[in-house]
């Protein structure tokens, strides 16, 4: 029996007890990745609500259906042999925004840009610095992404959760545990929304900011091509980027998997790299770099 035929029944039934809920199956994750690399997913569920989330969760838990939650897919790379079970994606079609004062509260699947621009339209500072990070709410606080001196634990103030038992729940202030592309999220939990706390401030300077941050993303990092970003967090006392370089490793590639000629911290898809590409291109990097610099480097792209 194959995987398809195995979880077939599975989605019927999940069809038949949630018509309104968005699902597909047999969904191509590559079209669901930054990296566009990746299978199938058996069953790709597409929630526009809390309630939608903690139903679907609960119905692929009460059926023993192996269950991965995803975000925008920018941070992800995905195995060519897909997800087996059910992806619930939480993304674009539970992303609502909205402003009350100084703060901003988002759903988990609203973009970081479109938060940024919410927040340029009613000229809150304290953002500008996640503008160009190509990344959900979600997956921002779960990694405490950052970029040009900013990181989410510098504005994210309260979350909604699920536990990894369902029920709901809150984490106020430092309550986050919030580190270097770390936080207190790393058992399972399913971040659902959170409160952003930004300043007053002027809307053409937060406006140039962000024009400044978007060219020097432009200049330095290569986003003509797809990735999912920085390939390897920073090693204490040292620059990930900077180590791939100086082992001589810019440009190198396997198969279409290339350590970036712009920026030798992104691992890049020249057009048709496969999983195995990416992972012993990254492989490699980590050999080379240990046997010459002895650093042990971190992937930061999550690998399902």
């Amino acid at each position: 029996m194959n995987v398809i035929s195995k979880y077939s029944e599975i989605y019927g039934l999940f069809k038949a007890e949630f018509p309104a809920l968005e699902a597909v199956c047999n969904e191509p994750m590559k079209n669901h990745t930054s990296f566009h690399i990746g299978g199938n997913a058996d069953i790709f569920v597409m929630p526009k609500s809390e309630d939608e989330i903690i139903c679907a969760i609960a119905f692929f838990k009460r059926h023993l259906v192996p269950l991965t939650i995803i975000g925008n897919g920018s941070n992800l790379l995905v195995s060519d042999n897909g997800i087996e079970g059910a992806v619930i994606c939480i993304g674009k079609s539970f992303s609502d925004v909205s402003v009350n004062g100084s703060k901003i509260t988002a759903s988990a699947g609203a973009l970081l840009s479109s938060i940024a621009q919410t927040a340029l339209k009613h000229s809150l500072t304290g953002f500008e610095f996640a503008s160009g990070i190509p990344g959900s709410l979600g997956g921002a606080i779960v990694m405490n992404a950052g970029a040009y001196g900013g990181e989410m634990k510098d504005c994210v103030v309260k979350t909604r959760y699920l536990d990894q038992n369902g029920n709901l729940c809150e984490c106020i202030g430092d309550e986050h545990g919030f580190s270097y592309r770390k936080s207190r999220f790393t058992n399972g939990e399913i971040i659902l929304s959170a409160t952003l706390e930004l300043k007053e401030g002027n809307a053409d300077a937060i406006k140039e900011e962000m024009h400044s941050l978007a060219a020097k993303r432009r200049e330095k990092q290569p986003l003509e091509y797809p990735s999912a970003g920085s390939t390897f967090k920073r090693p204490e006392g040292a620059f990930a980027a900077k180590l791939i370089d100086d082992a001589g490793l810019r440009g190198y590639c396997v198969g279409d998997a290339q350590v970036s000629e712009k920026h030798c911290g992104f691992v890049v898809n020249k057009g048709n790299a496969s999983f195995d590409d990416v992972t012993k291109l990254m492989t490699h990097i980590q050999k080379v770099v240990k046997e010459k610099f002895g650093y042990d480097l971190e992937p930061e792209v999550k690998i399902l």
